[in-house]
């Protein structure tokens, strides 16, 4: 009976040993709970008088617990005290950044040795975030750099992960997301790719999300990457965003219904300042075009909310019917992009890429002027021994000098010659910008006039030389953008099934505003019934869009055809777009697909359009050219491959 009364308390006591360590932990963090406290209070007084003391509180504890999480958060919170500037302190700038790389190394040096990778990472965030918001973009995309290559040397998904979010991050912040979209990609597919049980705890939900306003609005895909998103959705926050989405495209889709239960559920979130700071400014805009009360007060209050946010806004005002209030929008984006323009906010990464090029041909000369002093080093250990001996190596490597200095001056010449191309497409750019900009606003003045000045006709006109401006405007901005991805490699083609007729009548519907007065525009199918293919159906639509509004600009008088047929390249599907415009010299047919070529400068383009098309026909396995054999205008054609469709392979 002793006996196991003995065993009895023997057993007790080691339940007891096994429950306490789970009791004390009792926290999202999985720390000793006195640390989790301390953690806390560090959390609150971050950039506060007062951190210090709590914080080091933070380490004594962990340390007496040998609480190694609790240890690596000490270094965490440390790191993030020094990216906030505490009142009346003392650091210059230079020591502040010092200070910040410092605790960067030592909270990736604790977190390595404690086995928490997560934090290693974690380090580079809130580094490259404190450089980012302080316009030191050449710091920020070397941290990023390195991440990368850390990432990569050791095969740590999770660390290619926070590296493709972050640039994800950098990109939509400058609502670029032509850009974005690139890296949204890679790090869904490390996310369904990889079995790391650290990466699989992240929540990919905002990453769907971000997808979905890569696409237009309005698009099946966008509701489909937020379908994604809900089912992702993990956390509170992943939930609340998706509301916001949802209610947007409920707006847009007049399901009143939805609507409003998406915007009540939201606006009843405090955490709905997270997801947007605006979204209440948002709702209420929404509200009142949804109501019948739109009006320039309401548009006016919009400056402040995010420029997704604002196309949002604008084409379910259009939707309802809001034409003049959908063209004030319009123009507030037009001043929102030129504001940020001139911030040279849109323009960061792709700066911040030129940048990083110069320091590397700035490396290559240092590392040529090192192997210079070397040399001379040498010749003046063998003065001393020989001189007959030096004069004759001397001479040899004059020679050897005189080479390597042409190079050089050749790489100068070359890259004066860069910098003067650079000088003449801004240039130029600025003029091609300012016409629209100064249509826009002319004709805003006018149609600012008291009533009476103007019959309503003059006023529809204005208002139609408006919107046509802002769109060519867009165009011009659209070029510039798909030409950077397409330099990036960032610019992606997504094969699905395509019907050729649907994807002309489309980009006719989409051109046709372009026309100039007395020219139509037809579509020419020659074949019978539907013509399925495996393509990128918005991309072609994208070719033949640039294709047919070129064709508007040089048409004065006569017609367009769009035509589409199987039988002109057997085996491929051939789109032809002719006009009875002035026509192309044919000593000019390869000249037209050149960057920034243009044979009228008085015609409004950047002239990236026809080298675009190219280029995206190339990703496709096509081609576009011009056809010289062609005397009644212009003709250009648009070859792809006649692919089977899904269902049939």
């Amino acid at each position: 009976m002793r006996k196991t009364v003995t065993i009895i308390l023997i057993a007790l006591c080691c339940l007891a040993g096994s429950v306490a360590p789970l009791a004390a932990q009792n926290n999202p963090y999985a720390i000793d709970d006195e640390c989790y406290k301390y953690f806390q209070q560090a959390e609150l007084l971050v950039g506060k008088e007062g951190f210090e003391e709590v914080n080091n509180a933070l380490l004594r504890t962990a340390i007496t617990k040998d609480d190694k999480k609790a240890q690596t958060l000490y270094y965490v919170v440390r790191l993030k005290n020094a990216t906030r500037l505490i009142p009346n302190h003392t650091y210059t700038t230079e020591q502040q950044d010092r200070e910040i790389l410092q605790y960067m190394e030592d909270l990736k040096e604790v977190a390595d040795k404690f086995g928490y990778p997560q934090y290693f990472y974690y380090a580079y965030e809130i580094a490259q975030n404190f450089f980012y918001n302080h316009d030191k973009i050449i710091r920020t995309m070397e941290l990023v750099q390195e991440l990368q290559q850390i990432a990569t040397q050791r095969n740590d998904a999770y660390g290619l992960w926070m590296s493709q979010r972050y640039m994800v991050s950098l990109y939509v912040a400058q609502s670029d997301y032509i850009n974005a979209k690139g890296y949204i990609l890679k790090a869904i597919k490390i996310y369904e790719e990889s079995k790391d049980p650290v990466v699989r705890r992240q929540s990919i939900t905002r990453l769907y999300c971000d997808l979905a306003d890569t696409y237009v609005i309005g698009a099946d895909s966008v509701k489909i990457n937020i379908q994604k998103a809900m089912k992702a959705a993990s956390l509170h926050l992943d939930t609340l965003r998706c509301a916001y989405h949802l209610a947007k495209i409920a707006a847009y889709e007049k399901d009143h219904k939805s609507f409003g239960h998406y915007k009540n559920y939201c606006i009843s979130d405090p955490q709905i300042a997270t997801i947007s700071p605006t979204a209440p400014l948002v709702f209420e805009t929404l509200d009142a075009i949804m109501e019948g009360r739109f009006d320039s007060k309401t548009i006016s209050s919009l400056s402040i909310a995010r420029v997704r946010e604002i196309k949002y806004i604008a084409n379910v005002a259009e939707v309802y019917g809001y034409k003049e209030q959908g063209f004030e929008i319009e123009r507030l984006l037009v001043q929102k992009f030129e504001n940020q323009l001139a911030q040279i906010n849109l323009s960061k990464i792709t700066e911040l890429d030129a940048r990083l090029g110069n320091n590397e041909l700035q490396k290559e000369l240092a590392t040529k002027s090192e192997e210079v002093l070397n040399v001379t080093r040498m010749v003046m250990i063998l003065l001393t021994i020989l001189l007959m001996a030096i004069i004759t190596f001397l001479t040899i490597h004059l020679r050897t000098l005189r080479k390597k200095n042409k190079t050089l001056r050749e790489a100068n010449e070359k890259a004066e010659l860069a910098n003067a191309a650079k000088t003449r497409f801004v240039q130029n750019m600025s003029h091609e910008v300012r016409t629209p900009l100064n249509a826009i606003v002319g004709f805003s003045q006018l149609l600012s006039l008291p009533d009476g000045s103007f019959s309503p006709e003059e006023k529809d006109e204005f208002s139609n030389h408006i919107i046509n401006n802002t769109k060519m405007l867009t165009m011009l901005l659209d070029d510039i953008l798909n030409t950077t991805a397409m330099d990036s490699g960032n610019y992606r083609i997504t094969f699905e099934d395509g019907e050729a007729g649907f994807i002309c009548q489309s980009a006719i519907r989409s051109a046709e505003h372009r026309l100039q007065p007395g020219v139509t525009m037809t579509y020419v199918p020659q074949f019978e019934g539907q013509h399925l293919f495996r393509t990128d159906p918005r991309r072609v639509q994208q070719i033949l869009i640039n294709l047919l509004t070129n064709s508007c600009k040089h048409t004065t008088k006569g017609e367009i055809k769009l035509g589409c047929s199987l039988k002109e390249n057997p085996g491929e599907v051939t789109f032809w777009v002719t006009d009875t415009g002035p026509g192309i010299p044919p000593d000019q047919a390869e000249a037209i697909f050149n960057r920034f070529t243009k044979l009228n400068d008085f015609v409004q383009g950047t002239g990236l359009g026809l080298s675009i098309c190219r280029d995206i026909a190339s990703k496709m396995n096509g081609r576009v050219y011009l056809d010289t054999s062609y005397t009644g205008g212009a003709r250009f054609v648009l070859v792809l491959p006649d692919t089977l469709p899904q269902q049939n392979i």
